[in-house]
């Protein structure tokens, strides 16, 4: 029985030995490596982000003898006479009805003057303070 243990044993090394050498796997929590960015000794322009506020850029190839072009007519702002006034709520001072929404809820205008312009925040419309 010895001798059967011993061969079994010299078979299993014998036979370990003769399997090809496998890469190592890599570990799953290994960050990967890409090759570093390629850098260039001049520095790329910087871009501003987008300012709808800010004037047009100026270009230098128009010669300063150009008109310059005219703005577009602003919209015109309709004025407070344009606007219904909201319905007071008998019992709740600061509160109001929209003209727009009676039915929706309440509006709370307290600390607004009359004749404020408020927007409705059921249907995001313009009313006064009565």
């Amino acid at each position: 029985m010895k001798l059967w243990l011993s061969l079994a044993l010299l078979i299993a090394v014998f036979v370990s030995a003769c399997t090809e050498d496998q890469p190592p796997l890599r570990e799953r929590n290994q960050a990967a490596r890409y090759p570093a960015p390629e850098t260039t000794t001049e520095n790329p322009p910087t871009q501003q982000p987008f300012n709808p506020n800010a004037p047009p850029p100026e270009n230098p190839d128009v010669s300063a003898s150009a008109p310059a072009p005219t703005p577009p007519a602003a919209p015109t702002k309709a004025t407070k006479g344009d606007y219904p006034y909201g319905t007071p709520v008998p019992g709740k001072p600061g509160f109001v009805k929209s003209p727009y929404a009676a039915d929706q809820g309440l509006v709370d205008v307290r600390g607004f003057p009359p004749g404020t312009e408020v927007k409705d925040p059921f249907t995001n419309k313009i009313f006064l303070v009565p």
